[in-house]
């Protein structure tokens, strides 16, 4: 799902993938797009099964409690997209960093 060129990851692509995630956990229909993890009536166990599956497919951590902050879809999805961007760039500067001491 990311996009490993030089310019890092797809923004738009990282938020797709989030929302999804986030729907396929909720349960959401299509219209649901602007209702907060609480208004879906969002449990533990949904906040701890789409934190899980966003650090697994991303390698960026996700503390529960965020989902509870009663952000809506869409700016949870931008949230962690703009984390995963920033975990990107963080691993290429030290990729970057090890390859030039290497050689």
């Amino acid at each position: 799902m990311v996009n490993n060129n030089l310019q890092g990851p797809d923004q738009s692509q990282i938020e797709r993938r989030v929302e999804e995630i986030w729907r396929d956990v909720l349960g959401m229909d299509p219209w649901q797009d602007n209702a907060t993890f609480l208004e879906m009536a969002g449990q533990s166990i949904s906040a701890i099964r789409i934190a899980s599956r966003i650090e697994d497919e991303f390698g960026v951590p996700v503390d529960i409690s965020e989902l509870f902050h009663d952000h809506d879809m869409k700016t949870f999805a931008r949230i962690i997209a703009e984390r995963a961007i920033d975990v990107a760039a963080k691993q290429s500067v030290k990729q970057q960093v090890e390859n030039k001491q290497m050689a």
